[in-house]
This record gives structure tokens, sequence and C-alpha cells, in this order.
């Protein structure tokens, strides 16, 4: 009998919210997660409740704006046949304006784009593959409350839809993932109401089922979406003048 080949999964920022939720859904026997983030601590409960559920599990403590690294991490525990580019900050408010707007470009960019091209290079050796890059909801729009990562989000979902059109001939399937409102430690910074805030293992749900379906853009919750579809035929003054009502987080 032929033995199934293990499916091998690479998630970056699972040290806490929709990545380490996303680590506890895919976690099973048979499955091999290499786990990327920064919080040891975290990075190593997620570890132990995924190996309890029968994964296989490797962690990696490292930031995503280190190539090299995780150039690594491919080499050493790669090919992988899921690759989720979770990892994310927003603003902080004990930074200026120009540094959060330096570091989140920083992480949100180059956070992706390095564990995506070592996953091209391997996908297309292995003949396809899934990607998913996680934006948000919030690169639909530039939010004068947090310009930063509402363009840094638009980059990701710009980049994605692109990306997914290059290598669809190569077997290689790039979804973009935009998450509403998450209870995360970056929505617990917020001091704002966050409508239809769901849990991360329902986020982590609607990310797995979308990618089993190749769906090209995942957005959720339904909620959310609706309001995006609204807001694009509003009239630019009128979203304007919302926007500039919604709290500053930057």
């Amino acid at each position: 009998m032929t033995r199934k080949k293990q499916t091998s999964i690479l998630i970056t920022g699972a040290s806490s919210g929709i990545g380490a939720a996303l680590a506890e859904e895919y976690a099973s026997p048979g499955i091999k997660l290499v786990l990327i983030g920064r919080n040891t601590r975290r990075l190593k409960m997620t570890e132990d409740i995924c190996r309890r559920l029968g994964a296989t599990v490797f962690i990696s403590v490292l930031d995503v704006t280190d190539e090299k690294a995780l150039e690594r991490v491919f080499d050493d525990l790669g090919p992988f046949n899921i690759v989720i580019a979770n990892a994310g900050i927003s603003s902080s408010r004990s930074k200026s304006m120009a540094q959060n707007t330096r570091e989140i470009f920083s992480v949100n960019i180059d956070g992706l784009a390095n564990p995506f091209f070592p996953a091209i290079s391997e996908m297309k050796e292995q003949g396809g593959g899934n990607i998913g890059i996680v934006s948000s909801i919030a690169g639909f729009q530039g939010l004068p409350s947090a310009p930063a990562y509402s363009a840094s989000k638009a980059a990701a979902k710009i980049w994605g839809a692109g990306l997914r059109a290059r290598y669809a001939e190569e077997n290689i399937v790039v979804s973009v993932i935009c998450p509403g409102f998450v209870e995360t430690p970056m929505t617990d910074k917020n001091d704002f109401f966050m409508p239809w805030k769901i849990r991360p293992p329902l986020a982590a749900k609607a990310i797995r089922q979308g990618l089993e379906r190749g769906k090209s853009l995942i957005i959720f919750p339904w909620q959310m979406a609706l309001i995006i579809n609204l807001i694009n035929v509003l009239p630019r003054p009128i979203v304007e003048w919302i926007f500039r009502k919604l709290p500053r987080k930057e």
C-alpha cells in the first residue's frame, strides 16, 4: 500500500490570534505544522496544543522581516503544501506616526513577501500548492484613522490578486484573506466599538474552508463584506465624511 504523503503547512504570526487558531484548526494526525512567531512563550503554548491534537510540530522564533532566517526555515523544514502569510502589526499609540508607518510597512509588506518567494520556488518544483495572504477589510479603503495599516493591507490585497493570476497555470492557488474584527492581541488595544467581532477559531475555520475551496478572496464575517460593498457604491464625499468620524489609531 502506498503511504499517503504528509500535508505540510507553514504559518507565520502563529504566536497568537488568527495564526495560533489556524494552527489548532489544522492540527491533526498526518499534518506537519511549522509555526513562526516572535513570542517564544505563546508559540510554545500553541505547539503543545497542536502536538496534543496529533500534529507533528516545529516552531521557529524569528521576525518575518528577516529574509534570510525565513529562507533557512524553508531549506530546513520544507517543502510545504500550504503557506499562510499571516504575520502583521497595527499602530502603537506610544510611537509617532512616522515610526508606526515605517514599522507597519516593514512587517505587513516585507513580512508577506519574505515567506512568499521561497514558497513559490518550492511549489513550482513540487507541482503546486496553496498560499494564503492575509490582508484585511481595512485594505478596501484608505482609512484616515489608520492610513499606514490600511495602505499595507491594500497592498497585500492587490499584490495577492495579481499573484493569483500569475501563478494559476502552475497549479499554485493564491488566496487573499480579508478578516473583519477578530478578538486578538492586536484588537485588544482598540478602545472603540468593533462591530461583528468574532473569535479566532471562527476566523480560522472560515480561512481553512476558503483555502480548501481555492477562493480568490476570503472575506468574513459576511456583515463586513456587505458593508464594504455598500461603501464602494457611495459617493466619495460621503465616504470621506464617514471615515473622518472614526477614532484615530495612528
